[in-house]
């Protein structure tokens, strides 16, 4: 389980945007975090997917704390922990080629079999392997988004942290993308937190288990 207690963050020192923020994510299925927009949802994201050190409260990871965030936390933990963000532009280093934006966490994890990987999710998730060689403006941001959601499932994390996913996109992209997300739950056991505001599209895809920040 990857589970939050206590949690205090912000940005500006005396302004807190989340403030004893409590969250438990098993794995093996989806849970929905519905809020409005400016309630922390982002921030509470960036906290889980140990990207932002909380001012205070603890995270832990399958009941191991976690000591270190960014790049003080281990491998092995920053590994077990994906992330897709609302916008997929500001996501990816705009320099890169899809195909190297897909192997970026292979490689830097010593993985073998990068290639083979790459085919693997580009078929996964549905992008076009003609898109490989292009860069982030050269495709369209649900091409983008596909690709940044691959790259977050490259190492099997066992939880996904979907922040506004599907936010900027049509809703047959949409699908295509909660489809992929699902499959990752039946076939990894994945433990998946999708955050949106839409609560309607949070109860088609989680049931009843939506919380509300």
């Amino acid at each position: 389980m990857l589970r939050a207690s206590g949690l205090v963050a912000g940005y500006e020192r005396g302004k807190r945007v989340l403030d004893g923020v409590n969250v438990d994510l098993p794995r093996g299925g989806v849970r929905g975090l519905a809020g409005p927009s400016g309630c922390g949802k982002s921030t509470l994201a960036r906290v889980l997917a140990l990207l932002q050190r909380p001012w205070a409260g603890t995270v832990e990871l399958d009941g191991s704390p976690i000591r270190g965030f960014r790049h003080a936390a281990s491998r092995r933990q920053r590994t077990a922990v994906g992330v897709v963000f609302q916008q997929p532009r500001p996501a990816v280093d705009p320099r890169m080629p899809l195909r190297r934006v897909l192997e970026e966490p292979l490689r830097a994890s010593g993985e073998r079999g990068v290639p083979e990987r790459v085919a693997e999710l580009t078929e996964l998730t549905g992008l076009d392997g003609e898109l490989l060689g292009r860069f982030p403006h050269e495709v369209s941001d649900g091409q983008l988004q596909r690709a940044c959601l691959a790259r977050a499932i490259a190492l099997r994390p066992r939880y996904l942290i979907c922040d506004e996913m599907t936010g900027m996109l049509d809703a047959s992209t949409t699908a295509a993308l909660v489809r992929v997300v699902d499959e990752q739950v039946r076939v990894e056991g994945t433990g998946v937190l999708a955050i949106s505001h839409d609560e309607s599209l949070l109860h088609a895809w989680a049931g009843d288990d939506v919380i509300r920040l």
